[in-house]
C-alpha cells in the first residue's frame, strides 16, 4: 500500500491537498500539523524501489504534509473506498452479463428488485468497510507488517512460492470460524442476516453485506500480513483475487464440482440451506467441522436444475429452514408480486 500511496501522492493527492489546505494560506494552522521533516530528496522513497518516480511541484505544498496520520487515514479510506466500487462493479457486471444463468432470477426465491438492493446495500457498505480497513493500512505503511518488496528478501528462496498457499490455507481458516460464529442466533439476526436476504443471489450480492460483517469476513487477509510475510506484489494480487474470487462463488455457474475448493455450487448450498459450506475457498474446514454438504447433482445439470420437481424439492427444504433459522420470513418475492398482479 506504500507503493500505491506514493504513486497517487503524486499524480493525485499532492495537488489535492495543496488545493484544499495550502500552506501558504493557513499559516496559522500550520502548527497544528507538523511534518517529520521529509523533504522532497526523501519523498517516493516506496515507488522508487521499483521505478524512478519525482514527487509533484505540490509535495509540499500543503499543511498535511504527506506523513501525517490524518492525511494518510484520508488518502487511505479514499484509496480503499474507490478501488473497492470500481473493482465491485466491474467484476460483477462482467460476470452478471456473461456467466451469470439469469432464468434463476424466475426462481420463487428471487426477491422483487433484488438485483438494485443487492447493488444498494453494497454500495453503502463499502465506505463504513473501507474506514475500519484503514488502520490495517496505516500500519502496512508504518512498518508494522512483514511486507517486502522483492522475491531476494523472503525468508527463504521456496517461500516466494509458499507464500500463496500458506495465505489461502490461513484466511481460509479464519473466514471459516467468522462466518461461522456469525450464524449464532444472537449474532446472526444483528449482522450477517442482510447477506442471507438473498436465497438466490447474484454477483451483485457478492459484498451486498452488513459493513461490520463484511469488515470481519476480510480481517484474516489484513492479518496475515502482521504474522507471516508476504511480497508486497502478490499481497496487491491476491487482494484482487479475494474480491474476484468473492464474486464468482455468487455468480451460479456451478463449472466447479470438486470435493476440495468450494466454488460456486458450495456456496449457493450455503446461500439455499444456511447451516452449511462456511469456507471461502476450500472444504477441508467445513469437513472438520462436520459443516460440508456437497452440492446436489442437479445444480450442475443446466436443465434439471430449473425443473418444476427440481425448484420445488429446494422450496421446501428453504422454506422450513428459513422458519427454523429466522422465524418470519419478510422477504418480498417477485412471484408473490407477480400472482397478485394477476388476481
Amino acid at each position: 500500500m506504500d507503493v500505491i500511496l506514493d504513486v497517487l501522492d503524486t499524480l493525485v493527492f499532492d495537488r489535492l491537498y495543496a488545493s484544499v489546505l495550502p500552506r501558504h494560506s493557513a499559516t496559522k494552522l500550520a502548527h497544528y500539523f507538523p511534518s517529520n521533516g521529509t523533504g522532497l530528496v526523501t519523498l517516493n522513497e516506496s515507488v522508487n524501489r521499483y521505478f524512478a518516480l519525482s514527487p509533484s511541484k505540490w509535495a509540499t505544498q500543503s499543511i498535511l504534509p504527506r506523513d501525517h496520520l490524518l492525511r494518510q487515514s484520508l488518502s487511505l479510506f479514499l484509496i480503499t473506498w474507490v478501488f473497492g466500487i470500481v473493482l465491485y462493479f466491474l467484476s460483477a457486471t462482467l460476470s452478471f452479463h456473461f456467466i451469470y444463468d439469469k432464468r434463476a432470477m424466475k426462481h420463487p426465491k428471487f426477491l422483487r428488485n433484488q438485483i438494485s438492493m443487492e447493488i444498494a446495500q453494497a454500495v453503502n457498505a463499502m465506505p463504513v468497510m473501507a474506514a475500519l480497513t484503514v488502520p490495517f493500512f496505516l500500519a502496512e505503511i508504518r512498518g508494522y507488517t512483514k511486507l517486502y518488496d522483492f522475491c531476494s528478501q523472503a525468508p527463504f528462496p521456496l517461500y516466494t512460492y509458499l507464500q500463496y498457499p500458506i495465505f489461502i490455507a490461513f484466511t481460509d481458516f479464519g473466514i471459516y470460524w467468522i462466518h461461522r460464529g456469525e450464524h449464532h442466533p444472537k449474532v446472526y439476526k444483528h449482522l450477517h442476516k442482510p447477506h442471507h436476504k438473498w436465497i438466490i443471489s447474484t454477483p451483485f450480492a457478492s459484498y451486498a453485506f452488513h459493513p461490520v460483517d463484511g469488515w470481519a469476513q476480510s480481517l484474516s487477509y489484513h492479518v496475515f500480513p502482521i504474522l507471516f510475510p508476504l511480497q508486497k506484489v502478490a499481497y496487491l494480487g491476491l487482494f484482487v483475487f479475494v474480491t474476484i474470487w468473492t464474486v464468482m462463488i455468487h455468480d451460479g455457474e456451478y463449472a466447479l464440482d470438486s470435493p476440495v475448493i468450494n466454488g460456486s455450487a458450495c456456496h449457493t448450498i450455503h446461500h439455499y440451506y444456511f447451516n452449511y459450506n462456511y469456507g471461502q475457498f476450500l472444504t477441508i474446514w467445513d469437513r472438520i467441522g462436520g459443516s460440508y454438504r456437497k452440492p446436489n447433482r442437479e445444480l450442475f445439470d443446466r436443465e434439471v436444475r430449473m425443473t418444476q420437481k427440481e425448484i420445488k424439492k429446494q422450496v421446501d427444504e428453504m422454506e422450513k429452514l428459513v422458519k427454523e433459522v429466522e422465524g418470519v420470513d419478510d422477504r418480498c418475492y417477485e412471484t408473490q408480486v407477480e400472482m397478485k398482479k394477476t388476481l
